[in-house]
């Protein structure tokens, strides 16, 4: 199969460091190779691939200071994929909404995973308009503000399992991994561990828009505590390292989770998670078997002393069934064929919530 993957150019294929959309798209380039598909992957220039490689800028959007407006580079590269959709049997893209009024015209099918939030009010106005373009979401809780869609299945993340290595005996401490923001929580996180006594390593970015956030409230709480270490962003085998080696890592988001893709970086290593009921969260988690599912601070510390007694190879095996990049390039194989064939039945869809009246925070 000739298949087109369209990533993000805010970061490299594979990131150096942060970056989960283009994280998931070179797993899944990498594994398409591997079973042998012709793979054309449009990304920056900087990105390390098997695929064939469309540049699209010379490096990683993030990277460059002068840049200021990620969209005409994105809408340059729709166009770049125009260009060479003959040689294409389908086209995947993972960049939201730039291509959905080119598609319209292409012959060539496609498919589009959703991978952030969908809870913003300004979204619902654009997929009522885009309703027929062919969706993924990463979990069925990322669905749920739409209205009615072409969503054609959901497939979660997937990892190569040799990524991040089983360690069957973790450590003593805690771990926050991902990003410094309001709705990632990790002022939860530092309460946690202050009130179990046991240390936190935070391994995490901080965005511009989060620097006022990081300054006045989280640097004051790690100055305060001893047991709170900040480390900043690590990257694949730092990552490794911190949260194979801890003994159980916090996800205490504040906000509707699309997938949460450090939960299942930690089952990887055979860590434990203990993650707040918010998102995707129970879709992801196996209550009481790869960590547990809490909805309050109390509940959250006195779960610690659950999850250390957890089997870590149980949480190991539980990834390699669910999570694994073969699952998640098999699932979507699957989803070209019919796509291509034009034998795709949607499902019924879910119900959807409210959306909010106001503008939520960005999960960028």
């Amino acid at each position: 199969m000739r298949i087109a993957q369209v990533a993000p150019l805010a970061e490299s294929c594979p990131p150096k460091l942060y970056g989960g959309t283009e994280r998931v798209a070179h797993f899944l380039t990498e594994e398409l190779v591997k079973q042998g598909h012709d793979v054309t992957l449009f990304a920056s220039g900087d990105s390390v691939t098997s695929a064939r490689l469309v540049s699209c800028v010379p490096r990683a959007l993030r990277l460059s200071s002068d840049v200021r407006d990620f969209t005409p580079y994105h809408v340059a590269m729709v166009e770049k994929v125009r260009q060479r959709l003959k040689d294409f049997d389908i086209v995947h893209f993972h960049i939201d909404m730039f291509h959905c009024p080119a598609i319209r015209t292409w012959s060539c099918p496609t498919l589009t995973t959703l991978h952030g939030r969908l809870d913003m009010p300004d979204l619902f106005p654009f997929y009522e308009v885009f309703r027929d373009v062919p969706l993924i979401s990463i979990s069925n809780d990322q669905r749920r503000p739409l209205p009615p869609v072409n969503w054609v299945d959901t497939v979660y993340h997937g990892l190569p399992p040799q990524l991040l290595p089983f360690n069957p005996h973790g450590g003593d401490y805690l771990v926050f991994l991902g990003r410094i923001s309001p709705e990632k929580r990790p002022d939860r996180a530092i309460e946690i561990a202050v009130r179990s006594g046991l240390p936190l390593k935070i391994a995490a970015k901080i965005d511009r828009v989060d620097l006022d956030y990081w300054h006045g409230t989280i640097e004051p709480m790690v100055k305060a505590h001893p047991n709170i270490e900040y480390i900043g962003e690590v990257d694949e085998a730092g990552k490794a390292q911190l949260v194979g080696n801890a003994a159980a890592l916090l996800f205490p988001i504040d906000w509707p989770e699309p997938f949460g893709l450090v939960m299942i970086e930690a089952m990887a290593c055979g860590t434990p998670v203990i993650a707040w009921r918010n998102g995707s969260v129970p879709e992801v988690m196996d209550d009481g078997v790869t960590g547990r599912v809490v909805t309050t601070t109390e509940e959250a510390v006195h779960a610690i002393y659950e999850v250390l007694r957890l089997d870590r190879a149980v949480v190991r095996a539980r990834f390699e069934e669910r999570f694994t990049v073969t699952r998640m390039a098999n699932d979507y194989v699957r989803l070209y064929e019919q796509l291509i064939k034009g034998s795709f039945l949607p499902g019924p869809p879910l119900e959807r919530m409210a959306v909010p009246a106001v503008p939520l925070l960005d999960a960028a």
